[in-house]
């Protein structure tokens, strides 16, 4: 496979989708205040769901069969609320009471409970909402372990519904990814899905780390790859960022 070839939108298209996961749930949702004084962030609700069920419900529609979550502030409640709602999936979780890991460093934590070499991460703020196709197959079929060590999924700047920031990315014609310089504007961001190799983590810290070590070596090794998410996609990092969020998936 090329990542030169054209997407393809075929209904029914098989991928060799990765069978496991992580879900990133452990941050502290200080943006999110006051809801988050008592309630843990994954489990704000947004039309009735907890954001945390949206990953993964996207994840076992998919035909992921494990995933992982890691959990600290309020982690018993998010320990309580995947073990009491059946989402398809065999779900495991790393425990970061002790001391807060970061993206990074929680994955890398969570390795022995995700027990596969090439595995999806997801952050749980955010909403995925596939366009023609499922957005995690489709990332599998974009995914060539032979000339990448992690895929991101993007979103274009312009359509990064409450985002607010100047971007992260640029992306040439293959896929391969960039950091924008300077203070111009980058054309994708970061969805906060990704799949990514178990031997990124090698030759990194124990403790906390951000992914963005990770994707900065990856970017000087010309391994970042990239992928335009072609349906909807919400980040829900504010309390009004909710009720503008329920307003437009209620006209997907």
């Amino acid at each position: 496979m090329t990542l030169s070839k054209p997407l393809s939108l075929r209904p029914g298209v098989k991928a060799d989708v990765p069978e496991a996961a992580m879900v990133l749930a452990a941050g502290m949702g200080r943006r999110m205040r006051p809801l988050t004084a008592t309630r843990p962030k994954p489990l704000i609700t947004v039309r009735g769901r907890a954001l945390i069920d949206y990953a993964l419900e996207n994840l076992a529609r998919a035909g992921v069969k494990r995933a992982v979550v890691n959990t600290h502030y309020l982690a018993d409640q998010v320990e309580a609320h995947v073990k009491r709602r059946d989402h398809g999936l065999d779900i495991s979780l790393s425990d970061e009471r002790a001391e807060l890991l970061e993206t990074g460093g929680g994955c890398k934590k969570a390795l022995p409970l995700i027990g596969a070499d090439t595995f999806y991460v997801m952050n749980s703020d955010n909403i995925v909402v596939d366009g023609p196709m499922d957005t995690l197959r489709l990332l599998a079929e974009r995914w060539d372990p032979g000339i990448m060590d992690a895929l991101l999924l993007l979103v274009p700047l312009a359509r990064a519904t409450g985002y607010s920031g100047n971007g992260d990315f640029r992306m040439s014609g293959t896929g391969a990814l960039l950091r924008q310089s300077g203070t111009r504007l980058a054309p994708f961001i970061y969805s906060g899905t990704q799949i990514v190799k178990r031997e990124l983590f090698e030759d990194t810290p124990d403790g906390p780390f951000s992914f963005n070590l990770i994707w900065d070596r990856l970017i000087e090794s010309g391994r970042l790859y990239g992928m335009a998410h072609l349906g909807g996609w919400y980040h829900v990092g504010t309390p009004a960022a909710i009720t503008a969020t329920e307003t437009l998936l209620a006209s997907e």
